[in-house]
């Protein structure tokens, strides 16, 4: 058994994703691969919360349609312009690329914290996974409110499931992308035959003759539920915007986008936004609507289309949570440095899977969805200004590296300053990244050119 274990650690240490180092030229990957990943992972099981939060809101449906219109296609933007461009020109990851930004101490501290809210985020896709599979096996979900668990069955159903999503998150980019390939255009469609099928339920008539009726007073009617506040517009849209924070404007995507032989792959993220921020938002929508508005993902999927509906949940969690995964395990391979990848990503999983447990993970998506891309949004300004800004404004760039310090003080003020500003500002709380992301790129600069004509 020793020996079998050692072959089998021998074979995962040879899964090399050049995790400190440049992507090498001829591992670069096409852009169909992209549009896959990207469907893959924005089609997914969170999307059967988030949809159908936006019904318990209060939404109206002109303030959905052109909220998720508007904010996604600046999503698409923000991988575009921001992310995308640094990654083709670096091939770093940012977790090994803030390194030569802030020092390794800073990197480190960023990177943990990055990790753990990945960890976070993985595991409400496992919780809402599991949903599904405690219809098989008879185990109840958590109610709206749960924090803890409910049951045994339920922590033993989550711990299953995120031992199967780490294996295939420990199998590297490649492996991702072709999973995400396989099964994104079938969990697609049961969000669409879900909703088709919700349909009936709710009082639409085969001709469509009175849809429009229907949806606008019994599915996105402007009435929130009690305990939940009412959304508008401008809710819409940042959120659309801002779901993705961490990746986009933060810059974790460099992970993914190394790979891309061109800067203007961050395109393909629409096939994310659209299919997945969108239409799936607004089929799990309709669905939530046909059960009562009641908060099940596995309900609402298996009462609309049945089995194929529990199993489009439980994938729409695997697509979803693996590169998530893989990320975290990114960004903890700098706190880490002898540590394969495969290790370093078993740990993530272990940690995500307890999290999983926890089903207010899952409950509060929303509020947890833009919290952490706040918190990380800061740090993508400062790499921002350092690989842009300062070039054109004759500023040093990588001074942490060149002068051997561990620790780029300016960066780690900008970024607490910044959260200590987000957090004290009157408004909405998927309204401050915007500000927040200027107050960080003017105040990194301005400090680091401060520090030159000292």
């Amino acid at each position: 058994m020793a020996i079998r274990f050692a072959d089998i650690a021998a074979r995962m240490d040879r899964l090399y994703e050049f995790d400190r180092e440049p992507v090498a030229a001829d591992k670069l990957q096409g852009g169909a691969r992209f549009a896959a990943l990207f469907a893959g992972e924005h089609v997914a099981a969170t999307e059967f919360v988030i949809g159908a939060f936006f019904v318990l809101h209060g939404v109206t449906a002109r303030d959905l349609l052109l909220g998720l219109l508007a904010g996604n296609a600046l999503a698409v933007l923000s991988w575009t312009f921001l992310c995308a461009p640094i990654a083709v020109r670096t091939r770093l990851t940012l977790y090994w690329y803030l390194r030569r930004i802030t020092g390794p101490g800073v990197a480190t501290v960023y990177n943990i914290a990055n990790a753990f809210l990945y960890c976070i985020l993985a595991g409400a896709m496992i919780s809402v996974a599991a949903t599904a599979l405690g219809l098989v096996f008879g185990i109840g979900v958590p109610g709206l409110g749960a924090v803890f668990p409910n049951s045994v069955g339920w922590v033993v159903l989550v711990l299953a499931l995120g031992a199967a999503f780490t294996t295939v998150a420990i199998l590297g980019f490649e492996k991702l992308s072709r999973f995400s390939q396989v099964v994104s255009p079938w969990i697609f469609l049961v969000f669409l035959a879900g909703a088709i099928a919700a349909l009936p339920r709710l009082g639409v008539r085969p001709d469509l003759g009175n849809f429009a009726e229907v949806v606008t007073s019994k599915v996105w009617n402007g009435v929130a539920e009690a305990g939940q506040d009412a959304f508008g517009f401008w809710h819409v849209l940042f959120f659309a915007w801002s779901c993705n924070l961490a990746m986009h404007v933060g810059l974790s995507d460099l992970a993914l986008f190394r790979y891309a032989k061109r800067w203007s792959y961050g395109l393909y993220s629409a096939f994310g936004m659209y299919s997945g921020h969108m239409l799936a938002w607004i089929c799990s929508g309709i669905m939530v609507a046909a059960i009562g508005r009641e908060m099940h993902p596995g309900l609402m999927a298996y009462e609309a289309v049945g089995w194929a509906g529990v199993a489009g949940v439980l994938l729409a969690g695997w697509t979803t949570a693996n590169p998530t995964l893989y990320r975290a395990g990114l960004a903890l391979q700098t706190a880490t440095p002898n540590w394969p990848r495969w290790k370093v990503t078993l740990a993530a999983g272990a940690l995500t899977t307890l999290l999983a447990c926890f089903p207010v993970f899952f409950l509060k998506l929303l509020d947890y969805v833009a919290l952490y891309g706040l918190i990380l949004m800061p740090v993508g300004a400062v790499v921002f200004a350092e690989h842009w800004l300062f070039p054109l404004l004759g500023i040093e760039q990588y001074r942490a590296e060149r002068r051997g310090r561990a620790f780029n003080w300016i960066a780690l003020l900008v970024w607490a300053g910044t959260l200590a500003a987000c957090f004290m500002m009157p408004f909405h709380l998927f309204f401050r990244w915007l500000p927040g992301y200027g107050i960080a790129l003017a105040a990194y600069t301005g400090l680091s050119a401060a520090r030159r004509s000292s």
